[in-house]
């Protein structure tokens, strides 16, 4: 009894100096934490008929971008995923509006190729029976910073759901098939 109200005890003291560490002064008199600097943006992802099917959210890490997506209603099976070019989710283009994919850079599509991947690339998704999508996937060939990486240049980008499967070799985008949802990734106005 003594020795895990000692082990209770101690974990308090070790919580408290990690809070107290997290939220170190910034010589200014306020508190700052790395968390709250991390860019975050969250959107809408919408199906063909432009109704929105679930959320997407976005937040750099010093690792790359932390993307967690959840939606409904997508069909069975794997689907591509992918970033593409353009901040444009048109229902009326099929989502073709979006771009090809998000290079980063010179890269070609896929991560069986030796000159791969594209920086928007992400490995396919899988839908049970249910409809539900429900992911986290750590992209390090992008950001959310200022750069030739950044998902966040002057026209934004897309995060895009295929039809299909990507093959993870066939250029430009994998053979993953038609786009079945899309989410516009722009900067907060």
């Amino acid at each position: 009894m003594k020795r895990s109200s000692r082990i209770l005890a101690a974990s308090a003291v070790l919580l408290s100096l990690a809070g107290a560490a997290g939220a170190a002064d910034d010589h200014t008199g306020h508190s700052a934490t790395t968390a709250a600097a991390a860019p975050m943006i969250h959107a809408d992802l919408i199906g063909l008929d432009g109704k929105t099917i679930g959320m997407v959210m976005l937040q750099e890490t010093p690792a790359g971008v932390l993307v967690s997506a959840e939606a409904k209603g997508i069909p069975a099976g794997e689907h591509g995923f992918h970033f593409h070019q353009k901040g444009v989710c048109d229902t009326a283009t099929k989502f073709d509006s979006s771009g090809g994919h998000f290079t980063g850079g010179d890269h070609q599509h896929g991560y069986m190729v030796a000159t791969g991947p594209h920086g928007g690339d992400m490995p396919n998704q899988n839908v049970g029976a249910d409809g539900l999508l429900k992911t986290q996937v750590l992209n390090s060939g992008v950001t959310l910073s200022p750069g030739p990486k950044s998902l966040l240049d002057a026209d934004g980008s897309a995060l895009v759901i295929h039809a299909g499967v990507d093959d993870y070799t066939s250029q430009p985008s994998g053979n993953a098939g038609g786009r079945i949802a899309c989410a516009v990734i722009a900067a907060a106005k």
